[in-house]
């Protein structure tokens, strides 16, 4: 997309870590923006519906990456391994979706940090991966996180957020097969593979809630495909050019675009609580990358 190029043009210059923090900073933002029409489009549209097209209308975006896909690719693809993460992927999609429909856009984003620390115990559980004390601790601190964001025993709790408690693990759970699959398949596949078996997934429960879109909601769905794409364009490019375990407090950043925009359009104001927790989630994964960056070193150290 143009966009990058100029955006890359932009952050030349700088060093490799400056650069992968800044596109993660910009991917935070994009996606707060993006979170917030799915906010104001979940008011009058079945949040299953724009779930839905936001993946199929995202189809058209993704067309890069399946031109991309080869023939070996489509050769080696395992698309029972597919066809599972896309199913999986999807439920997420569909509880974040309703999430958002239902609870403060800073809230469902601190709630989706603890997708890494769910990321580490399946990764212990059904990869066979060690997991160390001091992991171990930091998975326990974010739990701790998310426990300070829920407040327990405070009054009933909302479906939103509950959709969001199963979400979180889910989408670590679809993130662990990702890491099974791009051990013998492209990035560009994996990518192309999840936009399609997400969208047939969706697309029956979609169909029996569907009313018909306004113009205005046809345009306002093709932003946020496009916004989402964008997003993961920017993230991906981060990630690139620098460590993991250097970009996690970055996306803190996006905790406050998110508290920031839900603030001036939707007059929503975060509890101390959220920001707490929101502080221990984020120090827990960043200590979590961390730790698997160099793992990642020690292994290809002769």
């Amino acid at each position: 997309m143009w966009q990058v190029a100029q955006v890359t043009r932009l952050f030349s210059g700088v060093s490799d870590t400056v650069r992968g923090m800044l596109w993660m900073a910009l991917a935070g933002l994009i996606f707060a923006s993006f979170m917030a029409i799915v906010r104001h489009v979940g008011t009058t549209m079945n949040p299953i519906q724009v779930a839905f097209m936001r993946y199929a209308i995202g189809l058209v975006f993704m067309l890069p990456f399946f031109l991309s896909v080869t023939l070996a690719d489509l050769r080696s693809a395992r698309f029972g391994l597919h066809a599972t993460r896309g199913v999986m992927h999807a439920l997420g999609v569909m509880c974040w979706f309703y999430a958002m429909s239902r609870i403060p856009i800073a809230e469902v984003t601190a709630i989706g940090f603890t997708a890494p620390v769910f990321a580490v115990i399946g990764a212990a559980l059904f990869l066979g991966e060690q997991v160390r004390v001091r992991r171990i601790l930091a998975v326990v601190a974010g739990l701790f996180g998310a426990v300070v964001i829920l407040k327990p025993g405070a009054g009933s709790m909302d479906p939103g957020v509950l959709a969001m408690l199963v979400a979180a693990p889910v989408f670590a759970a679809a993130d662990l097969v990702s890491k099974v699959l791009t051990r013998r398949e492209t990035g560009a596949a994996v990518v192309a593979y999840l936009s399609v078996f997400v969208t047939l997934t969706i697309m029956g429960p979609a169909l029996w809630v569907w009313q018909a879109p306004t113009l205005q909601e046809w345009v306002l769905m093709t932003l946020t495909a496009g916004l989402a794409t964008l997003g993961h364009l920017c993230m991906v490019r981060g990630v690139k050019i620098a460590e993991v375990s250097a970009l996690q407090p970055i996306k803190f950043l996006q905790l406050f675009w998110a508290a920031l925009i839900g603030y001036l359009v939707f007059a929503e104001v975060p509890e101390a609580t959220t920001w707490i927790g929101s502080a221990i989630i984020v120090a827990s994964a960043t200590y979590i990358a961390h730790r698997e960056a160099v793992a990642r070193r020690t292994r290809r150290t002769p």
